[in-house]
């Protein structure tokens, strides 16, 4: 497959691609292993469900009926954005005799609309309002998959994990609250083997970015005016947008920002010192000078001590990727990564959370597989040398540059002499000189 998250590339049969899976099902379940043409999301979703316990003839279970599903759907965010998904899918589903679907986080359906003689048939396998769809209840579909990995997915006949849902295909993408990147939930369609085309995967996805869209227009975020910003990713001095002014601030500054941002609650003299410099013979006297000219800087009121905090909440880029990280949306967390936290620093609190952040980042990036995604990082100076991220991006994208790229690192790495190449242990960032 070029596009691991497409279940069936055009001009393909779908009766033989069903022959083949249902071959691959049946070994599965009766050996636990995953035959070679199963496509990688699909083999790791039966994977995680067979861990759950989940049976292959089981069915989906009803949580929420009568007044309390009514209750629940009123209350829900998404209820705001469903008259723009009903307008963007009701017509394609009702045309193509498809399903359209709204689940919740917890990837239960809450809305099941679409042509008449489908729902029928869908009532048989408990595809209704109410119903838990997650992978840990039913395995492999595609509302399940999307919420567990974080991103559009397609699920074609035999890749579903219980038989009963088999002779279906669906395509369902996440939707994330606009604000705090929290998954909301995901919209979904459902149907025949005509829906195992990119263009369904496409469609939802666009739905998804719609209602997110719609989201944040609907209740927007609340004004940053007055609330303190510090960008501190991909630069080596940190800005802070503080009562309208930018401020520049020295590497050191930036340092001790950046860790107090951190910290509400503060950080002792004797904290701070051992966060900021590796050197012991530093003094708390340079560190208290460095603390006097941050004050003036900033002007009254912002840095507190006894112990040192800020005396207001300050909101940061590296903030923005871990609550992005946090919700499972690696896409959001990618765009909002614009590299490493202060490069040129060596305090050693710094190195320890620009690597866990860029580390944590680059593992999610690794796992999702989206080869758009891993080429941004690789193309990047902090990811051209890192082997493990060339290895995911030659496995989804083997193009002749991809691979030649990789089998340079790889002769680099084997080489007895020299520098070995990025990613091999970790991720390996590219410093800029200090300025």
């Amino acid at each position: 497959m070029t596009d691991p998250w497409v279940a069936l590339e055009p001009g393909a049969d779908p009766a033989e691609r069903v022959r083949v899976l249902r071959r691959a099902h049946e070994t599965f379940t009766a050996v636990g292993r995953v035959p070679r043409p199963v496509r990688s999301v699909v083999a790791e979703s039966w994977r995680r469900s067979a861990r759950a316990g989940v049976a292959p003839d089981g069915t989906a279970g009803v949580e929420l009926t009568g007044a309390d599903l009514g209750a629940y759907r009123a209350e829900h965010p998404l209820a705001r954005v469903m008259p723009l998904v009903r307008e963007l899918m009701g017509t394609f589903a009702a045309d193509g005799e498809h399903l359209l679907a709204v689940c919740d986080a917890q990837v239960r359906l809450l809305w099941v609309e679409g042509h008449r003689a489908t729902r029928r048939r869908a009532d048989g396998m408990n595809f209704v309002p109410g119903a838990r769809w997650s992978e840990s209840a039913v395995g492999t579909n595609a509302p399940g998959t999307a919420v567990a990995v974080g991103r559009p997915v397609q699920v074609f006949a035999a890749e579903h994990f219980i038989r009963r849902v088999q002779p279906w295909t669906c395509a369902a993408a996440p939707v994330h609250d606009p604000r705090t990147g929290r998954v909301l939930g995901a919209v979904d369609i459902t149907g025949g083997d005509g829906l195992a085309h990119p263009h369904s995967l496409g469609f939802v996805q666009a739905v998804a970015r719609a209602a997110e869209a719609q989201l944040a227009l609907l209740a927007p975020p609340p004004s940053t005016a007055d609330t303190p910003l510090l960008g501190a990713l991909g630069r080596d001095e940190a800005e802070l947008v503080l009562d309208g002014r930018r401020i520049r601030l020295s590497r050191r500054h930036s340092e001790i920002l950046v860790l107090l941002a951190r910290h509400p609650e503060g950080l002792t003299g004797e904290e701070l010192l051992c966060a900021l410099y590796a050197d012991e013979s530093v003094t708390p006297v340079t560190l208290r000078a460095e603390l006097a000219r941050l004050r003036r800087l900033l002007g009254p009121g912002l840095l507190a001590s006894r112990p040192y905090r800020l005396a207001a909440a300050v909101d940061s880029d590296v903030t923005a990727v871990e609550r992005w990280l946090e919700a499972g949306a690696v896409t959001a967390a990618a765009e909002a990564y614009s590299g490493p936290l202060l490069p040129a620093s060596q305090a050693p609190a710094i190195v320890r959370l620009r690597d866990r952040l860029a580390g944590g980042l680059r593992t999610a990036l690794i796992a999702l597989g989206d080869p758009d995604l891993l080429a941004d990082w690789a193309h990047a100076c902090w990811g051209e040398d890192d082997l493990e991220v060339w290895r995911a991006l030659a496995a989804v994208r083997p193009t002749p540059p991809v691979r030649a790229r990789l089998a340079a690192l790889e002769a680099e790495l084997a080489a007895p002499a020299g520098r070995a190449p990025g990613g091999t242990s970790g991720a390996t960032y590219l410093q800029r000189p200090p300025a």
